[in-house]
């Protein structure tokens, strides 16, 4: 090609068009999103049709979905969550890595008589799952919410989390020498724990007033832009540093979990994250040594199934001493005996730290591919082990993930604010989402937890929970929700009851025949109420008021049931009460 832009529109129709034709196909044989782009990039990379090259360009740029990865993990760790799900996360999640990782770096020691310092970097990545393929796979199966996956979810969470103890201890491992302009070991892991401390502070008092400002502004283009340099910042620091851009962005992400801003980060970061994430695993698969693998096709397969065994047994034995039932431990070590995305990371940076060759990185970079390839087969197997149901999935849950809670209402202003006390006083835990800065600042007075953001997106309301949650009020003010919007929003969610607050009978006339649960106009009962008290007040009996409420109750409803089947708001005018009769 003669012009760069040629070959890159060139290269990129190759890219998404292998990945979209391997990542269909995967996904219809029950394989995963993640085995169809490393195939897809194998297939076109140099060493099989040469279609796209490049690769260690395109990994450099797409390593940036693994930062933003690592960055929405941070938004997901709110202390909360992570205080209900201690005991799994920091006990079986901290057993799982170190007795997988010292138990596996062994076994690369007597197989392939690495040092010491190289087995470890090798072996800790590899006790590491993929977050990427277990995750959608409890999701599509309905056992996201039971005891078991929940259970799996915790011990991901902490793999994700031990990424940054992992990054610095091979940091601190590191061989790489001064004068070729590496920095010493424990030098970089001075500067980590520094750069860590600077960007907590940075979190505290730029990041929060920054979002801050940007909300107050209205403008959802910089909400944007905002997350974007928030991860690209926080990972330059730490680049400049020569410590792994991924935990700048954690970091960065840690600070804003407990935020008002989560939620629609999350979701502006989110279409950024899917695309880099799969380009990364397109490039992943592009750098595959074929010829590497082919020369020693042995070691391959018996690292992949001595990975594959050893995480099962020692997951199966962990599960067992916590008191799971054989069938869910066995199932347990099974979905999570597979390398995980993370490892190409660790691989990488062990590489540049002089701990092993690049064509080590590259050999177990093929160990991992696959053992990742085994996982949906061995899923498979375990099915007819499996004691739990997908239906107790909605037995047990206890609400979205996101927040714990099972209603979600957008707008929490003066309406908002009754729906949701009535709601915790019944014991219904809820997630508030409105766009109103001074309001969400003043409700975390009152120890309220509003979320900023457009809840009338599909994508934003998905983030927040809405995917398992029973109920979505639009409490919203004015005549915000529309048909269209009512329709998407039950076909995205439809086991979720939908309320709206009408604004007049408008809004009414406009919501008739859409899948909404129930309309109700924002001010009619104030009003009856209003007029009930005035006329108690100058001595009309009890009986006249009653007989008053209930006429203009019955009129109205008739005067409004022939307005929805004519659409028209001008339909029985006639029946208006404007005059005693």
């Amino acid at each position: 090609m003669e012009h760069s832009g040629h070959s890159l529109l060139y290269e990129g129709g190759i890219l998404l068009g292998a990945a979209l034709v391997c990542v269909l196909l995967f996904r219809r044989l029950g394989l995963g999103a993640t085995l169809g782009y490393l195939v897809a990039g194998a297939l076109v990379g140099p060493q099989v049709l040469g279609l796209v090259g490049g690769a260690e360009d395109k990994l450099v740029t797409a390593e940036l979905g693994i930062t933003l990865l690592l960055f929405v993990v941070g938004l997901e760790l709110n202390p909360s969550r992570l205080w209900a799900m201690r005991k799994d996360i920091f006990a079986i999640g901290l057993m799982q890595v170190a007795l997988c990782g010292l138990v596996l770096a062994g076994v690369v020691m007597l197989a392939a008589g690495f040092t010491w310092q190289a087995a470890l970097a090798l072996g800790l990545p590899l006790a590491l799952s993929s977050t990427a393929q277990v995750l959608p796979m409890l999701q599509s199966s309905g056992r996201m919410k039971t005891p078991f996956g929940e259970r799996a979810f915790s011990i991901l969470l902490f793999q994700d989390i031990s990424i940054v103890p992992l990054i610095t201890i091979i940091a601190a491992m590191s061989r790489n020498p001064a004068d070729h302009g590496g920095t010493p070991g424990l030098l970089l892991a001075i500067y980590t724990l520094g750069a860590v401390i600077g960007l907590i502070l940075a979190g505290r008092y730029v990041l929060g007033p920054l979002f801050r400002l940007i909300g107050n502004l209205g403008e959802r283009e910089m909400f944007v832009v905002a997350a974007l340099f928030t991860v690209v910042a926080s990972a330059g620091v730490m680049q400049m540093l020569g410590v792994s851009p991924a935990l700048g962005a954690f970091v960065a992400g840690v600070m804003l979990a407990e935020s008002p801003y989560r939620h629609e980060l999350e979701t502006d970061v989110e279409p950024f994250r899917s695309i880099l994430l799969g380009l990364f695993f397109l490039s992943v698969g592009m750098l595959l040594d074929l010829g590497a693998i082919a020369e020693r096709p042995l070691f391959v397969v018996g690292m992949a199934l001595a990975l594959v065994v050893v995480k099962t047994i020692v997951i199966f034995g962990i599960a067992r001493l916590f008191g799971m039932a054989w069938r869910g431990a066995l199932g347990l070590g099974l979905l999570l005996s597979q390398g995980g995305e993370f490892g190409f990371v660790l691989f990488a940076q062990a590489s540049d730290a002089w701990l092993i060759e690049p064509e080590v990185a590259s050999l177990f970079g093929a160990i991992v591919t696959l053992s990742m390839a085994t996982t949906p087969f061995l899923m498979m197997f375990a099915a007819r082990f499996r004691s739990d149901q997908p239906i107790a999935a909605k037995q047990t849950r206890e609400g979205p993930s996101p927040d714990g809670a099972n209603a979600i209402i957008v707008g929490y202003g003066r309406f908002g604010q009754t729906v949701a006390q009535i709601l915790t006083a019944a014991r219904v835990p809820v997630t508030l989402i409105d766009t109103d800065i001074e309001m969400i600042d003043v409700a975390g007075e009152f120890g309220a937890k509003v979320y900023f953001g457009d809840g009338t997106r599909i994508d934003l309301l998905r983030q927040a929970g809405a995917g398992e949650a029973e109920l979505i009020l639009f409490c919203l003010d004015g005549d915000k929700i529309d048909r269209s919007i009512a329709a998407a929003v039950h076909e995205a969610f439809p086991q979720a009851s939908v309320f709206v607050r009408g604004f007049d009978r408008r809004s009414i006339i406009e919501l008739h025949g859409s899948p909404v649960a129930g309309v109700v106009r924002e001010v009619m009962e104030s009003a009856v109420k209003l007029a009930s008290s005035a006329l108690d007040s100058i001595d009309v009996s009890r009986e006249e008021i009653t007989r008053a409420v209930g006429k203009y109750r019955a009129t109205d409803a008739e005067r409004l049931s022939l307005q929805k089947e004519s659409g028209d708001i001008r339909a029985a005018r006639d029946l208006i009460l404007t005059r005693p009769r």
